[in-house]
């Protein structure tokens, strides 16, 4: 970066950092914030997975959410690492809070942080029964590639590095669901259940993506953490997602 160009001017002309000792105050506590959300809600998200494993209803399903639950703790001690760079205490960290501790279920908080950690406000609802297992990670699953393809972008380069070495994983974990979902989808009482559950889930998935016109976006744009407003990455999640039902009739 060129001395005497202000940091935001670099970045906004897409330039990239690559230390932490290039960055400043201010740009530190927004990637630390972002790395966190992410962090917290692949460490929840594999917590809230791991209990429905023995509701699956055959080797291959449960070999199959074991080995999202595997991954997805995988990439959160990925981007961990990131942070540890940054001075947080990885030792602990993944300790510190009850990962799968989850609000009642007809609790609606939005797209509000909840308790001490940042989880994204989805991962705070819990997972009742295979089909609703099936249906949020089809849903959420959906949500969050398109969530990392934005984040692939980052401006810190290190973790936008990881980002993309994660994303294919990400998103056979979503191709996974929807292999799930087409079989709970060829009986009545399977559709009857995931329509159920897609009535419950989508709009909290919907809520992930964060406002419209949000200010915090400007924020994060400004330093190259974000590219993309919230409402056109749910826009495409929409998009996605009702081809997907529509392929299944259930919509």
């Amino acid at each position: 970066m060129s001395d005497t160009m202000p940091i935001e001017e670099y970045l906004l002309k897409g330039g990239v950092l690559t230390s932490p000792d290039n960055v400043t105050p201010r740009y530190r506590g927004e990637l630390l914030r972002l790395m966190a959300s992410f962090v917290d809600s692949e460490l929840a998200g594999a917590a809230g997975f791991a209990d429905t494993i023995n509701d699956a209803p055959g080797i291959k399903e449960r070999i199959a959410s074991a080995k999202i639950v595997l991954e997805k703790t995988d990439h959160a001690g990925r981007v961990l690492e990131i942070m540890g760079s940054f001075g947080a205490d990885t030792g602990r960290y993944a300790v510190h809070h009850p990962w799968d501790a989850r609000l009642e279920r007809d609790a609606d908080i939005g797209a509000a942080r909840q308790g001490g950690d940042m989880r994204l406000s989805v991962f705070h609802y819990p997972l009742h029964g295979w089909i609703d297992a099936v249906v949020m990670n089809v849903l959420m699953g959906t949500a969050s590639t398109i969530q990392l393809r934005e984040l692939a972008r980052v401006s810190y380069q290190p973790l936008a590095e990881v980002f993309r070495a994660i994303l294919p994983s990400e998103a056979h974990h979503t191709e996974l669901g929807i292999e799930g979902l087409k079989k709970i989808a060829e009986t009545e009482d399977g559709s009857t259940a995931a329509r159920k559950a897609i009535a419950y889930w989508r709009p909290r998935v919907a809520a992930s993506f964060g406002l419209s016109g949000s200010a915090r976006y400007e924020t994060l744009a400004r330093f190259g953490l974000r590219h993309t407003p919230n409402e056109t990455l749910l826009s495409e999640w929409q998009a996605a997602v009702d081809a997907q039902l529509a392929a299944r009739n259930l919509n």
